[in-house]
């Protein structure tokens, strides 16, 4: 199946099914992670399916992936089943997808990135307001902006010399802010929803390297190990106890 291409492409191609539909602010507080993926899929799916056949400026399917180039404006960019990629330099209003990746390019921009199950990447020098997925690492690499929350709850959280501007929040996923990265908003590590039987080794582990510096509280809901470098800063930490390390990388996890 052929990516659905908005704007022109080096080849003038476009593969354009529109089904435009209203946007859905998502907004999922602290519910379990099973009610979190119901909630985001269904108000996609309903959005999706709510102004089929009506054009509203943004660029939307149900069953396929988005391409989205440089030089055109900014609009929506929304899927069910399929990836979303944003080219170097292009920009997007919200973008999301129930079943897919997102790709942000470098230096590009977009209101807000919203996963169910896939990964988050946001490229070098790129800016979007938040980032959030129930199931998928989220990566957010060097120069890179994010003003608001990065959240996830099952998934790799990698911050490399990037700046955001809000809190880290996750439930089971692992965490590494890494060279000159920045975090206003502090971290939260959420409780784990109903019982659960931890084993050590499925603890998340939540890494601050050398210049790294997170502002705000660092609250662990439930275990974590969390290492921090002795040339990085932290503000307080609530809930889990440092292990203070020197050099590039902490020690492994026994």
């Amino acid at each position: 199946m052929a990516d659905k291409i908005f704007g022109d492409s080096p080849r003038k191609e476009q593969y354009v099914t529109e089904a435009a539909i209203s946007n859905v602010q998502i907004v999922v507080r602290r519910a379990s992670p099973r009610s979190r993926i119901v909630a985001i899929a269904c108000g996609l799916l309903i959005a999706a399916s709510a102004g089929a056949g009506d054009r509203v400026g943004s660029y939307n399917t149900i069953n396929g992936s988005i391409h989205v180039v440089a030089g055109t404006p900014a609009e929506g960019a929304s899927t069910v089943n399929g990836s979303v990629k944003i080219d170097d330099d292009a920009a997007a209003d919200s973008v999301s997808t129930v079943n897919g990746s997102i790709h942000l390019g470098a230096r590009a921009t977009a209101k807000s990135l919203t996963s169910v199950n896939g990964s988050i990447t946001v490229s070098e020098a790129a800016h979007t307001s938040f980032v959030k997925a129930v199931n998928g690492d989220l990566t957010i690499n060097d120069g890179a902006e994010v003003s608001g929350a990065l959240s996830n709850v099952n998934g790799k959280i990698g911050v490399h010399a990037a700046h955001i501007g809000g809190r880290i929040n996750t439930v089971e996923g692992d965490i590494s802010i890494v060279g000159a990265s920045h975090v206003d908003g502090g971290i939260l590590v959420e409780k784990r929803a109903g019982f659960t039987m931890s084993r050590h080794s499925d603890d998340p582990t939540i890494i601050i390297g050398p210049g790294a510096e997170v502002q705000g509280e660092l609250r662990f809901e439930h275990k974590v190990h969390l290492f921090v470098s002795d040339h990085a800063t932290i503000g307080t930490v609530t809930g889990a106890t440092v292990v203070t390390f020197s050099g590039e990388n902490p020690p492994s996890v026994q």
